[in-house]
């Protein structure tokens, strides 16, 4: 079992370096440009599931490759709620609650791999926190966190660096927190970290207003993998759940409804493993859902989560591929 661990996260590690090197100015954004997503979402902890958080908690990792050996920052778009990207409810009244983890078992502890904010998950040594409420200052801003030196975070062979965590949690309100970050390599600026890359294993996400766009999530699929079971949560039936890999064109996932989980299995062919799929979030082009939040996360046959990554691994699909949905006219009265 622990040999097979490694040579799937050695695997992981090696596609992600590969494609990374190439476009990095995609991977070092979350989420990235290709997702075609623009905000996670977490909301406070006393917010209605129904508007599409299940846990008002998200986790992202950041891998760090062994040769950065300059400090590397984290950096927060909008991290206050109150400003006009924000979820109200009301009165604004939440508070998001950022930290950073480093330091063995920040990554390797099973808690902090789970898709629910439960037991250790909160792993490793705190680096950083910062509370965020209503500060007008931040709106629409950048915060950096750190700088920190490549080797706090927990070293992993099967990745060939460091692994940094972020755990966003809506610590007070019922409003949502809409935000993105950076890994960076400078304090004031976008710059990347050449080689790095982030991925989540359970993802919260606003999908955009445009009926035209089509948002992409990115699961990995490792040598092992079977089939995969699909789980999202409160997309409201706005449209079309697609899945493209780099053999498929389409297969319709299930798509959940208002407030609901919808799960749908899929099996594997050996020319997906060690890339990634593209699920598609297609919106109904007739009645498009606004400010319309998302969950996702993705398992093998034994229910063990895969990591969803903020860019395509492996050469996977045609991700400009297009659906058309027709009618079928009925040829006969039955």
């Amino acid at each position: 079992m622990l040999n097979t661990f490694i040579r799937m996260k050695y695997a992981f590690f090696i596609l992600c370096t590969c494609i990374l090197l190439s476009n990095d100015s995609f991977a070092q954004q979350i989420p990235a440009q290709e997702e075609n997503i623009p905000y996670l979402v977490t909301f406070g902890r006393d917010g209605e599931k129904s508007w599409g958080d299940d846990d008002f908690s998200q986790t992202f990792f950041f891998v760090i490759p062994r040769f950065q050996v300059q400090p590397i920052y984290i950096r927060v778009f909008d991290p206050e709620t109150s400003g006009a990207n924000d979820e109200k409810k009301g009165e604004y009244n939440t508070k998001t609650k950022f930290s950073i983890y480093g330091g063995k078992t920040c990554f390797t502890a099973i808690d902090a791999r789970s898709n629910e904010p439960i037991g250790s998950y909160k792993s490793g040594n705190l680096l950083a926190s910062k509370n965020f409420g209503t500060e007008s200052i931040y709106d629409n801003e950048w915060y950096t966190f750190g700088p920190f030196n490549p080797s706090e975070g927990e070293f992993v062979e099967e990745y060939g660096g460091t692994i940094f965590k972020i755990i966003a949690e809506g610590v007070l309100g019922d409003d949502g927190n809409l935000y993105r970050y950076f890994l960076s390599s400078s304090p004031t600026e976008n710059k990347v970290v050449e080689g790095g890359n982030a991925f989540t294993y359970e993802y919260t996400f606003r999908l955009t207003d445009n009926p035209n766009t089509v948002a992409h999530l990115y699961p990995y699929v490792d040598e092992d993998v079977l089939s995969v079971k699909i789980s999202n949560f409160d997309f409201d039936n706005d449209g079309k759940i697609n899945i493209v890999s780099i053999i498929k064109n389409n297969e319709f996932s299930a798509p959940s409804g208002e407030n609901v989980w919808a799960f749908s299995e899929h099996k594997i062919v050996e020319k997906e493993k060690q890339t990634t799929l593209d699920i598609q979030f297609i919106k109904n082009k007739n009645e498009p859902m606004k400010n319309n939040n998302v969950t996702l996360f993705v398992t093998n046959q034994y229910g063990a989560l895969l990591p969803v990554c903020t860019v395509p691994i492996g050469g996977t699909s045609n991700r400009n591929y297009k659906i058309n949905f027709k009618e079928k006219k009925k040829t006969t009265p039955y």
